[in-house]
């Protein structure tokens, strides 16, 4: 059965790049983010895992540690790493999975037989410090994912995880949230003292609360 958004993410222990690890034990208590590639010495996966290993600071920042996944082996693995660190002038810092028995990819569903039987997709579990899978994309193939915007969803989930808020289109941290609906709009100033607009009964927003 596929995976959905409040599903607690499957467990599993695996070799990688960095060692053997288990999953949970290497989440700990923070978030995480789990991706996965077709191939390895695959050229948008090579721009995407040079991409993530420069924004190991802003994942560190939101206390979110990154994975990826790819059904080749440690050895193909290594010189892989060799040439992204070549390639987009970085040094890969996070874990890389060998699937070759495709353990982990039938696990989270990340084989797709209608684009690849043999392949997996261009996969994307955020998944948060409960377990709990907390965003799922996919992409296809000739698409490269946009990791800033990954950061941007992860400010989301964090902030609204703890406040009684939504983010609305394209926010960004430090600009206005709305106001959750379950909260009466004669409580808003008890709850969240910076302010308040009404701009509908139902659309209520305020300064960002944790700022």
């Amino acid at each position: 059965m596929s995976l959905r958004l409040g599903d607690t993410a499957p467990n599993f222990q695996a070799e990688t790049s960095q060692g053997k690890i288990d999953f949970y034990e290497y989440l700990g208590d923070g978030w995480g983010i789990l991706f996965s590639h077709p191939a390895d010495y695959t050229p948008v996966c090579t721009t995407e895992l040079g991409a993530v290993a420069k924004l190991k600071e802003e994942f560190a920042k939101r206390n979110t540690k990154v994975i990826a996944l790819s059904v080749d082996g440690l050895e193909s693995h290594k010189g892989w790493i060799s040439d992204i660190n070549e390639t987009q002038g970085t040094e890969v810092n996070f874990p890389i999975i060998a699937d070759q028995d495709r353990k982990v990819s039938e696990l989270y569903d990340m084989i797709h037989p209608n684009s690849n039987e043999n392949f997996t997709v261009r996969s994307v579990f955020v998944i948060g410090n409960d377990k709990k899978i907390k965003l799922m994309i996919t992409y296809p193939a000739s698409t490269g994912r946009n990791f800033d915007e990954l950061l941007r969803v992860i400010d989301s989930l964090q902030l609204t995880a703890n406040y009684s808020v939504a983010t609305p289109a394209n926010w960004k941290q430090g600009e206005d949230v709305v106001v959750s609906p379950s909260i009466k709009t004669e409580d808003i100033p008890a709850k969240f003292p910076k302010g308040h607009k009404v701009i509908k009964p139902y659309l209520r927003t305020t300064p960002q609360p944790d700022l």
